[in-house]
């Protein structure tokens, strides 16, 4: 009998390494479950640079007005500059090993996990560190010294049981963060608030907000809510709720992340209160290890966040326990 005629479905063009097609498949599940798990990317400033350490982004204050004597000379005026630089972290991995035995012996397709499972913890770990910094800027002093620029904006409400059930209070603090950002110009557009799935079905709960004669936007029956006080609402777990001090994650950091973050309730911020820097986008690689049989693959990327306009953050957090 004559051997049979095998289709290598991880050949290119039938020639070749016959596992060359499935790390291209793989690289591409990691990096749609990346997207599909990532909320904060699109909402706040990046930049990406192809070599260094660090980036520096320009911040400029308002310019001045008086009225002009007739005949008196126009000499001009100043508009304070400052800069914050952000400094990229050290390279996150989001690696796994698959063992040429234990694939041939399992009866279900693993890769497909795998790369969910990568893309999406490097995902959670890029939004956490994102929105410990927008709750970091909230809660820094002001970029510009002038007496017309702001820092961030703490709003204290009641104690954390209460308003982690209470729709209509937090609808309440969404206003008073509305108020705050208009009273320090912050664009009105783009502006987000990030809160805990108890927070969001809360708000969903709260007749005050979907009250349609009110203007409310969302479904009781759906439990979604979408705009309170122009600001979009974002369910996430990666909102921080703990006192993040040491740990694996911060190791590589330079501790940039960490702070106390046990009364934090939601966090109310226009795209311009932090910035990203990316020195190595999401990436993947992957080899054949003869000496180990079998395949490892690494998710990673090389990024930074950091503060930059602090009067576009807002945190709101509970007073008491």
């Amino acid at each position: 009998m004559s051997n049979a005629i095998v289709s290598r479905l991880g050949q290119t063009n039938g020639a070749g390494a016959v596992d060359n097609l499935f790390l291209k498949v793989f690289a591409g599940e990691v990096l749609t479950s990346f997207e599909k798990t990532n909320v904060m990317m699109d909402k706040h400033q990046v930049r990406t640079i192809s070599n260094g350490k660090s980036a520096t982004f320009p911040v400029m204050g308002r310019g001045s007005a008086y009225y002009h004597t007739p005949g008196n000379f126009i000499a001009g005026g100043t508009i304070k500059h400052a800069e914050r630089v952000i400094t990229i972290d050290d390279l996150l991995i989001a690696p796994a090993f698959i063992s040429n035995l234990d694939e041939a012996k399992n009866h279900y397709d693993v890769r497909s996990v795998y790369s969910k499972e990568l893309g999406a913890k490097l995902a959670n770990t890029m939004d956490k560190h994102i929105l410990q910094m927008g709750v970091l800027a909230a809660r820094a002093t002001k970029t510009i010294d002038d007496a017309d620029q702001h820092g961030g904006t703490q709003i204290d409400v009641g104690s954390m049981a209460t308003y982690s059930e209470n729709g209509d209070a937090l609808a309440d603090a969404m206003f008073a963060a509305a108020k705050v950002m208009d009273e320090k110009d912050v664009p009105a557009d783009q502006r987000y608030m990030f809160v805990r799935p108890a927070q969001f079905y809360a708000l969903a709960k709260s007749t005050k907000v979907l009250n349609r004669d009110w203007g409310g936007q969302g479904s009781y029956a759906e439990g979604s809510v979408i705009r309170v006080a122009g600001i979009t609402i974002i369910k996430t777990n990666n909102l921080p709720k703990t006192n993040v001090t040491t740990g694996t994650l911060e190791a590589g950091t330079g501790d940039k992340y960490m702070g106390d973050y046990t009364k934090t309730l939601g966090l109310v911020m226009h795209p311009s209160a932090v910035g990203t820097v990316k020195l190595m986008d999401l990436a993947m690689e992957g080899e054949y290890q003869i000496n180990r049989q079998g395949h490892l693959m690494v998710a990673k990327y090389a990024v930074g966040s950091g503060i930059l306009r602090p009067e576009a953050a807002v945190e709101i957090r509970a007073n008491a326990a």
